[in-house]
């Protein structure tokens, strides 16, 4: 179970089912989004990451299990108006529309009046930077323009909780970089998800996680938990000396294991007040150096992209400090 209360979740799925005949795209899926965090939905195709999006949005109702946002409950056109957004995978746009009549039709639908509508378009048309297609049809915009006319919209007024599914689908590298950008700069002013097979990208954008598969949350918690960075520390060394013994003394009560095939040291430790993971690592690296070992790189824990791959087929027992859903 999570150890998020309810007031501090700003969206919880609990014992969510979900067939399309019979397929099960959701499995009793668990899932809590902490107030204000950046949570990425993460896994492969097919694992009900856009089934869950679609849940949570009302688009679709669940077979089985209970919805809740905002503590208001299942998804209520009036009760969240304004209030929740959303990015659907495939958006599609009034085509015959300019860019500011797409953003100004939409921001009333949203409940802003018409000098708000005003101002927030102007905004947001600066924020993903369109400001000089402002006046232009959408059917002549490619497909990275339309995507941040979609993530804008997404951000119209003041939403407490933005969803957005795959936001950076089809988009060339420059644009992607711009739109994690965009994202990472909301940060703070509300709660986001985004739905992504794109483990490198949640890594970098996300502070939070949820690992899918196969219509349930395999692993959850914060990226550096699930991630391993405030507990674990891997140092690379080159040819010669391993002081081994002398770095295990050095972390008197640490684990300190050896890869020789890698030439690879995993320290792993628990954090604590006074002892923090730069501690740890300069500790090891005095006792390595001082025994004549080359030392050629040091990284934090594990990419999500191989923790991800590292899980076992089914359901994985839980790490220290990961929050499991069942």
């Amino acid at each position: 179970m999570s150890d998020v209360s309810n007031s501090d979740a700003a969206l919880r799925l609990s014992a969510v089912g979900k067939n399309y005949g019979r397929i099960r795209a959701l499995d009793g899926l668990d899932l809590v989004v902490p107030s204000g965090s950046v949570f990425g939905l993460v896994g492969p195709n097919g694992a009900g990451k856009t089934t869950t999006f679609s849940i949570a949005c009302g688009w679709l109702r669940a077979d089985q299990g209970t919805v809740d946002l905002l503590n208001g409950g299942a998804f209520d056109a009036v009760r969240h108006r304004g209030r929740v957004t959303a990015l659907p995978q495939d958006s599609a746009l009034g085509r015959d529309m300019t860019v500011v009549e797409q953003l100004t039709y939409l921001g009333r639908l949203q409940g802003l009046g018409a000098k708000a509508t005003r101002s927030e378009v102007e905004r947001i048309l600066t924020l993903v930077k369109l400001t000089d297609r402002a006046g232009d049809r959408v059917r002549t915009l490619s497909h990275g323009m339309l995507r941040r006319v979609g993530i804008g919209q997404a951000f119209l007024g003041n939403p407490e909780l933005v969803l957005l599914d795959e936001p950076t689908n089809g988009l060339d590298p420059r644009q992607a970089h711009s739109i994690r950008e965009f994202v990472a700069a909301q940060r703070g002013t509300r709660t986001i998800v985004i739905s992504s097979h794109n483990l490198h990208e949640i890594e970098t954008v996300c502070d939070h996680v949820a690992l899918i598969d196969r219509g349930r949350v395999v692993m959850a918690g914060p990226i550096s938990t699930v991630t391993g960075r405030n507990g674990e520390v891997r140092i690379a060394l080159g040819d010669g000396p391993v002081p081994l013994e002398e770095t295990r003394m050095a972390l008197s009560g640490d684990a300190v294991e050896w890869d020789q095939v890698a030439r690879v040291l995993t320290l792993r430790f628990i954090e604590k007040p006074g002892r923090a993971a730069e501690d740890v690592t300069g500790s090891a690296l005095r006792a390595l150096l001082a025994g004549g070992a080359r030392i050629s790189s040091v990284s934090r824990g594990q990419s999500l992209e191989r923790k991800y791959l590292d899980l076992p087929a089914g359901r994985p027992p839980p790490l220290p400090g990961d929050r499991t859903e069942t």
